[in-house]
Order: C-alpha cells, then structure tokens, then sequence
C-alpha cells in the first residue's frame, strides 16, 4: 500500500526536516501542527496545516488541534472494510498512512529547577497520545513512528518497496504503545510526588 498522506506532529524536531523533505520527494502530502510545520515550511518543504483540514482553528493554547474527526477518522479507518471507506467519502475524510508523533517532554519539564506545577501540567501531551495510539492500534494500515531514530531505516525501507512489511508495522506499534505508556507512568509518578509532598 503506497503511502500518500503523512501526518507530522513532533516535539523532538531532530531529523523531521530531512523525514519531511524524503516523503514529499515520493509523492507524499504531508500535514503538520504548530512548530513542526513552521519547521518543515522554514525548510522550504510543501506542508499542509491541520486546521486547513479539519476547518476548525488550534484552541485553548494549541490544547485542541488534532483531536476531530477529520484526522481520527483518517487514521483509524480500516481500508478492507466499505463501511469505513464509505464514511470516509460521506464525510469527506482523507485517509492519512503515516503518523510521526513523539510527545510533549513532560520529564524535562519537571526535571528542571522551579518549574510549578501548571507548567508540569501544560506539558501533558493529549493530542498527541491520542493519534499515536489510534495510528498503532490501525498498524495494518497507518505506520506509527514515535523514535527520530527510526527515520533512517524508515527512510530505507520505503525508498525499496515503497511500504513497510508487517513486522515492521507491528513492532513500530509496540514501541508507540511502550512509548504512551511510560510517558503516563511519568505523569502518574510526578502527581503521586507532589501528593505525598503535600501539595
């Protein structure tokens, strides 16, 4: 299955330029949020704007901006079943293939000196999460990459067969769900510090 749409959304900038610039060489429509897109457009790269597809502005301090329809119901559909296909065209949803998310670094916040907790809290990634493990749980048919590291091979594999094998899939949807999960066990263990601190 060709990958055609791609959506970019990183904390860690590191790599996603030249990630971005590969994926619009093969043909691949590329939409992004906030930073990552000021990133990938700097660069000269074409990105589209999440808020240009789903017609619904970045709110609340960029709180809301992936977390509609028109990205979730791109990521999860199931491409072998009509009725989501068919939802899909009624509702005119784009199938996004490629979900580069990795999330807010709430353990860098909270590790530096005198940060309170609001800004510990600010740094709860949701939107994030939330494509990640839609794109995980629909590895069959969305590729989820959350490590910079995995550019590369990334990159690679798709300059050869045009898609990623199974395998691949599968152990990339591993790690995004190993990825979520240690980020929440941080948050848990910040919350669970500053009770028994008494605050």
């Amino acid at each position: 299955m060709a990958i055609k749409r791609a959506l970019l959304s990183v904390s860690d900038k590191t790599g996603i330029v030249e990630l971005a610039r590969f994926l619009h060489g093969i043909g691949v429509e590329i939409i992004s949020t906030g930073g990552t897109m000021k990133t990938i457009k700097d660069a000269g790269i074409p990105v589209t704007y999440v808020s240009d597809v789903t017609g619904f502005p970045e709110i609340m301090d960029g709180r809301v901006k992936t977390l509609n329809p028109k990205i979730h119901g791109g990521i999860l559909a199931v491409r072998s079943n009509p009725e989501h296909m068919a939802a899909l065209a009624e509702h005119g949803i784009q199938p996004i293939d490629l979900v580069v998310v990795n999330l807010y670094p709430f353990e860098a916040t909270i590790a530096k000196s005198g940060v309170t907790e609001a800004e510990a809290i600010e740094n709860i990634d949701i939107g994030g999460p939330a494509m990640l493990r839609a794109a995980a749980k629909n590895f069959h048919d969305v590729i989820i990459v959350t490590n910079p590291a995995r550019y590369s091979s990334l990159i690679a594999m798709l300059s050869q067969h045009g898609d990623a094998d199974i395998k691949t899939r599968k152990t990339l949807a591993k790690e995004a769900f190993a990825h979520t999960s240690e980020y929440d066990a941080a948050i848990s263990a910040y919350l669970t510090k500053r009770l028994a601190e008494g605050k």
